[in-house]
């Protein structure tokens, strides 16, 4: 870690140094998770801020399959990102969702048909596909395809072609690439719907926990990050896990385990200063969206800072913001490149002024984007 470890890794230092250090790249002694130095002041400079593969390198390759993650990797991200949901045999597979008529190509396999069926996921119902509905085999048979095509045309060249990943398979393929590539590659796997999951019987925290250790990476030091949306299941991780944890958060709406509750508490609640403090209570870091670092003016443009990035760091949180993508539909307005919204915009100018106001790293679908404005900001 840096010379600023989070409150809740000094928790458990005396811990950690009692187990066996096993990292994702065990001959890389400073392979941790750690977060750039940073100074005390609004808009401080970050050394060298984290570039997370979002799903992958999803702006060039469907999304959460074994091929974005790889050229993620190849592109200079640090980590990639496997979101994780359970198929009905109770293995962790990375989609987006666990309704998988958008990214895979079930909907044209007759044998499954049946299958088709509508859902209530965390409030909303869903007419689909779900991966619960599904062994781990019969998943296998299933390709991955472009969730957004309209967006993204180049990238459903490679509808069909790669299978449904486990979150072992991505692991195992970190593991590759950290050999191939001579630097660890860590990954920062994303719980999906944990309270719906464990409503069913197929809770996501045990088999991600059974996995983590079983490939020697429940460590402070080892590259791994687990986040998620909701709260609960991140303090029910805070007592098990050793790694870092982070709290996604939401300009809008509130996590669901509180909602079920019938909790008053949302995202906004939680994203304030003082609730910041509380999230350092049982978490690393905190995930925003971009809008509320920077936020939007009505016409599309970017807004005044916030306080967001000073709030969380003088809580002794890491700050990732997501999701940084290249399409004008993305960007902010003084940054499309024109009216088209699938054309690329100036994605390096955005994530410039988010490395200037002092994130401790990004989410980008165009990692190499993210990685060379990183090398021009840190020099």
């Amino acid at each position: 870690m840096s010379s600023h470890p989070t409150p809740r890794l000094l928790r458990q230092t005396a811990a950690a140094a009692a187990g066996v250090i096993v990292l994702l790249m065990p001959t890389t002694a400073s392979a941790g998770p750690g977060h750039a130095s940073r100074g005390d002041g609004d808009g401080a400079r970050v050394a060298r801020p984290l570039v997370i593969g979002h799903r992958g390198a999803s702006g060039y390759r469907p999304e959460h399959t074994l091929a974005s993650y790889a050229l993620a990797a190849r592109m200079g991200a640090d980590y990639i990102e496997p979101d994780l949901v359970s198929t009905k045999d109770g293995v962790l597979v990375a989609r987006h969702e666990n309704e998988i008529s958008g990214t895979t190509d079930v909907a044209a396999h007759p044998e499954f048909a049946s299958r088709k069926t509508t859902k209530t996921i965390d409030g909303v119902p869903l007419t689909g596909w779900f991966t619960e509905d599904f062994t781990l085999a019969e998943l296998n048979t299933l390709r991955a395809k472009e969730r957004i095509p309209q967006v993204r045309q180049r990238n459903t060249i490679y509808d069909g072609r790669f299978p449904i990943p486990t979150f072992q398979e991505v692991i195992d393929l970190a593991r590759s690439l950290s050999r191939e590539l001579g630097r660890p590659i860590g990954i920062y796997p994303e719980t999906k719907h944990p309270t719906y999951f464990r409503s069913i019987g197929l809770p996501l925290e045990e088999p991600l926990v059974r996995t983590l250790r079983h490939n020697g990476l429940d460590t402070p030091k080892a590259k791994v990050f687990v986040q998620s949306f909701e709260t609960g299941n991140l303090k029910l991780l805070n007592r098990t896990l050793k790694v870092p944890l982070v709290q996604l958060l939401s300009s809008a709406g509130a996590p669901y385990d509180l909602v079920a509750a019938h909790s008053p508490t949302t995202y906004q609640d939680i994203s304030s200063a003082a609730g910041l403090k509380d999230v350092a209570k049982y978490a690393d870091g905190v995930g925003p969206s971009k809008d509320q670092i920077v936020p939007r003016t009505a016409t599309g443009a970017s807004g005044t800072p916030t306080t967001f990035v000073a709030d969380a760091h003088n809580a002794g949180l890491l700050v990732h913001p997501y999701t940084f993508r290249a399409e004008n539909t993305f960007l902010p307005l003084e940054l499309r490149s024109s009216a088209d919204p699938v054309a690329y915009g100036d994605l390096f100018g955005e994530i410039r002024q988010f490395f200037t106001l002092g994130v401790d790293g990004v989410f980008s679908d165009n990692p190499d984007i993210a990685v060379q404005t990183r090398d021009e900001f840190a020099g």
